[in-house]
């Protein structure tokens, strides 16, 4: 695995990472055992950026990093966030950008992680509530105090990438991006470029349907946030199938998966894009990772954007009350 420099953060780290939330929660049942022999894996296939949340559990995946990564910490670098809230009590999440939490969340990180220092620090969702100046200008403190080497923002606007950037180097923005979730190439990817920000492609193979494994609705179990997940429902679900036997279709003539083929694409849009396609098996981390070996002609290129173009998906890509704290 190609290792390439994280915009203008001083970080270099594995063309393609490896997101984790997964091995925790939304996607059915964990299996710790494997979830940790796929972060030593990783390491053997050359991935060693790991993408993790304080939210995911809430906690848990952290801790689990935490545990797998006693003794190989230097081996990693490991990214993480703050910023979104959940009262389990009413089943409510909200956004937190205050800097009194960005300096208690950054305490239970690092102590959860088992680690001195945190590599990159998300802002997991931008808070209306609470000028970015502040937020961005609380977590610069922790890079001056040695707790965090760089910062990043998720899901923020190219307008608001700018403002942070005004206050402190944004090293890389963490935003969905995939065959079927391509709005960043309206105004996103072109702000990053201009402010040597790197992109950080999440979901690169569409919560796993663009992999062509997920067959019907009814195969997702039972506590699957896909489920409720716009994309995955009624004639949503059906549009979007057809779509992925295209992507099929072309993936055979290319001799590879259509999840390698989904992610080779996003590989193919740059060297400052970093997919971090999730998973808690060996097995599919191998398959991804053989994705990044994967060449696309410009022939090849104009075949998948003539079957997958912006737009194709049918469905929000999350429910309603999501969809509003995106791209703020």
């Amino acid at each position: 695995m190609q290792k390439r420099k994280l915009g203008r953060s001083g970080l270099v780290v594995s063309a393609q990472g490896l997101g984790c939330m997964g091995m925790s929660e939304f996607y059915g049942a964990a299996d710790e055992a494997e979830s940790i022999a796929t972060l030593y894996r990783a390491l053997e296939l050359g991935i060693d950026f790991l993408d993790t949340s304080d939210m995911y559990g809430p906690h848990t995946n952290e801790e689990l990093i935490g545990r797998a990564l006693k003794g190989k910490r230097e081996k990693y670098v490991i990214a993480t966030k703050f910023g979104i809230t959940y009262d389990p009590k009413t089943n409510v999440r909200s956004v937190n950008g205050k800097p009194e939490y960005v300096r208690a969340c950054v305490e239970g990180s690092l102590r959860r992680l088992n680690t001195d220092r945190i590599d990159l620090y998300y802002q997991h969702r931008v808070d209306p509530n609470t000028p970015i100046e502040e937020t961005v200008g609380a977590m610069a403190e922790l890079v001056k105090q040695g707790k965090v080497r760089a910062l990043g923002l998720s899901e923020a606007s190219p307008e608001t990438l700018r403002r942070a950037c005004a206050v402190h180097p944004i090293a890389a923005l963490q935003t969905e991006y995939s065959l079927w979730s391509r709005d960043p190439e309206d105004e996103i990817l072109a702000a990053c470029r201009q402010l040597g920000v790197a992109f950080v492609a999440y979901s690169p193979l569409g919560r796993g349907f663009l992999t062509g494994e997920i067959k019907r609705f009814e195969d997702l179990a039972a506590d699957d946030y896909r489920r409720i997940s716009p994309r995955f429902q009624g004639e949503n679900f059906q549009k979007n199938m057809e779509m992925v036997k295209r992507v099929e279709s072309l993936a055979r003539a290319k001799k590879c998966t259509p999840g390698q083929l989904a992610l080779a694409w996003v590989h193919a849009q740059g060297d400052d894009l970093f997919p971090i396609p999730g998973t808690k098996r060996r097995k599919y981390l191998e398959e991804n990772a053989a994705a990044a070996d994967i060449s696309l002609s410009v022939s090849d290129l104009k075949d998948i954007d003539a079957v997958a173009p912006r737009g194709v998906a049918s469905g929000e890509r999350y429910p309603a009350a999501m969809m509003a704290s995106v791209n703020r």
